[in-house]
This record gives C-alpha cells, structure tokens and sequence, in this order.
C-alpha cells in the first residue's frame, strides 16, 4: 500500500479492489447515499456477511438486519456490530415474533426499501421430504413477500430461498395476483455463476476478472447449466472436461456440506453471490447499465422462444431497470449440441418444479 496516499483513496481502491464484482461501483458511488437494502434472515449464516457487503457499498444509506426474535445471534447485535464499520451506511434491526404475521409488524422495516434479499427459511433435514420443505418455506416467504408487497412493492426482492426453482414462481404468481410486477422478484442464481467462474480460472489460468460464464436453467442439480461454449478460454478444453465441470458445477454446494463435515453449508459464498446481485441491483437504479446484468430467474413474460426456453420461469441474463425490476431478459444465445441436450433435460425438471410454485400460488 502507498501509506502517503490518503486513507479514504486507500480504502476504495487498494483494499476493496482485489474483491472483483462483487465491489464492482464502490470507488465511483462515493456521493450522497440513495438507498436502502433489508437482509430478511439477516442474523443467519448467510444473512450476517450478506448485510456486511451491502453495507460496505457507498450507495447504501441504510442497511436493516431483519430476523425473528429467537435467531440464535439477535438481529440487534449484528446491526450494533456491523454499525461500527467505517462506512456511510447506518446499520439497523428489526425482530419479529414468528408467532405473528410479518405484515403486522414489518411497516418500519421495509418502508422505504429499494431492495430486499431473503436468505431465509429451513434446511433441508434427515427425513423430511422436498414436499415438505417447500411447503414450510413457502410459507416463510409468502409472509415476507406479502409484507413487501404491502410496504415497498416496488422493491426488488431477491430470493434465496429453497426450493428456489418452486419458491419464485410461487412468489411472482402472488404478486400477479396483487396487480404487482413479478419482475420485481428473482431467483438469486448467481454462485452458480460465481463457481463457474471460479473453476474456469482454475482450469485455464484465465484471471476470473475476465471470465464470465451465463448459467441458465434453474437453481438446483441437473436444473442448473453453464454454458461453457460462450467462454473463449474454455474453446480448448475437452469435451470430456467440459462434463465433468458442468457437472461439478451442479454438486458444488454438495463439496462445501461434505468439506464442513455435515456441520455447515455454502454460506460466506453465497453471501458474496447475493451481494454481487443485489449490487447490481443497485447499478440498475443508478442507471449504470453495464454493471445492472446478472443471470438470475425470473418470470419469462416476452415470447419465451425469443429467450430461447419454453418455460414460464427460467433463469439467464437479466438488466435491472432504473426502477430496479428487470427490464430486459437476454436470449440464451448458441448452443452446441452437448448444450442443446441438457437444456431438454433441464426443462423437463425444471417445468415440474416451477408448476408447483404456480400450483401453489393458484390456492392461495
């Protein structure tokens, strides 16, 4: 580090510069702070450094840590931590009773909001069923959304909820229902696209500041696709290699689970993949369009052939508006024939998975 150069230069170049896209505007948003960011689940694993690198971004005028009152570390002590970084965002809390209906007691907390990300719900454990977990956290996250859609519906709500191939459509199908934009919700996809990256660079010595892989589909298993065709550096890898990277890239979340010995998930990454959207998010609204695109999944409301899928929920890249919505879904572009073969085979699962999203939004 240069010491005579001023500390506030060194913060915002030197220091936060090898962190890549997920800093990607910090240096140049220095004016007066616009916005304000709500992390739901925000004293859990995922939500604690989420609200961190939300909070170290200079358009940020307030973070709010959200959680229930019986969070293992309460949403007050993160807030009263996280308030002590030597940055312009303030920091605060809002815990409610699970008891109760969030819509009862969330105005304060999400008036206001331009975003809201929701790392939140249960893990799946021993013996429960994927029916089961979808029902409890779809349940989680209708009382959140309703909330939202009460108090800040035009934020953009960013979903980390599992299942997410289900839990979005089931969500954007409860905001058609409330006359709202279903585009101001998303599947946040994106450590499918952080990972493989990351096993790109890896492979090829590529620095990951030039690699950008589009992963489209969905967001679990054989649902989720990269597309390693559209990636220069990957024009001399094999075939061979090509599949076990896809297919690495759909189990990396199992290589994490089995690193941490059953004792924890994918969180400090997946905290950096939320923010990396949610920062693009906030590009949109700052109409800094070449920084406003991040694949995510999100209602196909154009000519899906256009897009290149024939589902109503499909992730690829997306460009938040000045709204903050999605206001462009990008076509998948050229497949080769490996591609092709998979995307039939994601569609297939992924139109089940996302039926039951919209079957039960259609009950509600």
């Amino acid at each position: 580090l240069k010491l005579q150069e001023p500390l506030s230069v060194l913060r915002s170049t030197e220091l936060f510069a090898p962190m890549g896209n997920c800093f990607a505007g910090v240096k140049k948003a220095r004016g007066v702070p616009k916005y304000k960011v709500v992390v739901c689940g925000g004293a859990g694993g995922i939500g604690q450094p989420l609200a961190m690198l939300m909070a170290l971004d200079d358009r940020v005028t307030e973070v709010c840590v959200q959680d229930v009152t019986m969070a293992m570390v309460p949403a007050a002590g993160v807030a009263a931590d996280l308030g002590h970084l030597e940055r312009p965002a303030k920091v605060s809390s809002f815990a409610i009773d699970p008891a109760k209906k969030p819509i009862d007691q969330l105005r304060d907390c999400l008036t206001g909001a331009h975003v809201v990300l929701v790392p939140a719900g249960l893990p799946r454990k021993p013996g429960m069923t994927r029916d089961d977990l979808f029902d409890k956290n779809a349940s989680i996250a209708k009382g959140l959304v309703e909330a939202c859609a009460e108090y800040c519906p035009k934020a953009v709500i960013g979903l980390i909820v599992n299942p997410v191939n289900s839990i979005v459509p089931a969500m954007c199908e409860f905001y058609k229902k409330k006359g709202l934009n279903p585009r101001c919700i998303v599947g946040i996809t994106t450590l499918d696209v952080v990972r493989a990256n990351k096993f790109v660079s890896e492979r090829t010595g590529v620095h990951v500041a030039d690699i950008d892989v589009p992963v489209i589909g969905g967001h679990a298993g054989i649902t989720i696709l990269p597309l390693f065709s559209q990636v220069p550096a990957m024009a001399k890898v094999s075939a061979e290699e090509i599949k076990a990277m896809d297919a690495r890239t759909q189990d990396a979340g199992t290589e994490v689970v089995q690193a941490k010995d059953g004792k924890g998930s994918a969180t400090l990454s997946m905290a950096y993949a939320g923010a990396r959207l949610g920062k693009a998010v906030l590009s949109g609204l700052e109409g800094d369009s070449a920084n406003a695109v991040e694949c995510a999944y999100v209602a196909v409301l154009e000519d899906g052939k256009k897009i290149g899928t024939t589902l109503p929920y499909f992730t690829t890249k997306v460009k938040f508006g000045r709204d903050g919505a999605v206001e462009d879904v990008r076509p998948i572009g050229k497949l080769n024939e490996y591609e092709k073969g998979r995307l039939a085979e994601v569609e297939k699962q992924l139109q089940t998975e996302a039926q039951k999203g919209i079957d039960y939004a259609a009950r509600l």
